[in-house]
């Protein structure tokens, strides 16, 4: 038990309460999503971008150039998902997809100059929205350190039950 925690009473860990929407983490997770969401599309309407189109950008920015597929496990979206996503960035000038020369059927990333000229605006996005949480630095490092054990965690979960089949399955 941390600190900052209480005592769990018999009502709150009775089974029946397990069913209540505001004791699934995953909807507090949801919650938070979706209010970053918000703030993002505010604040990145300035850059012309949408959250999605932004973290191609952060990846890109960082990465310089990239195979989609590897583009898409750091984001962990599919195909069918980046490639959209791409092809509106691409019409605005700030990426370009080209077909690799050592394996044609790989296509290859790089964000365009403008595209890297982008970035110099960016830098007060991150400042910006640790303001609007209200949480300082190391709140916020330690929160993105728990998220990303959940993170972590839920995947070798998904594995596991991936290997031992669903029940009733």
């Amino acid at each position: 038990m941390t600190a900052t925690s209480t005592p769990a009473t018999a009502a709150e860990t009775s089974e029946e309460n397990w069913l209540r929407l505001d004791r699934q983490i995953c909807f507090s997770l949801h919650a938070a999503s979706r209010a970053f969401n918000g703030v993002y599309r505010v604040i990145l309407k300035e850059l012309g971008l949408t959250y999605p189109q932004y973290l191609v950008m952060l990846v890109l920015w960082e990465e310089g150039e990239l195979p989609v597929k590897k583009l898409g496990e750091h984001l962990r979206l599919d195909s069918g998902t980046l490639s959209p996503l791409l092809k509106r960035l691409e019409s605005a000038g700030l990426v370009r997809r080209e077909r690799s020369t050592r394996d044609e059927r790989s296509v290859v990333v790089r964000p365009t100059e403008e595209g890297t000229a982008l970035r110099e605006r960016a830098l007060r996005v991150p400042r910006r929205i640790a303001g609007a949480t209200g949480f300082g630095v190391e709140e916020i490092r330690e929160l993105r350190e728990r998220l990303d054990r959940l993170t972590a965690a839920l995947d070798s979960a998904a594995v596991e039950a991936d290997v031992e089949g669903e029940p009733g399955r």
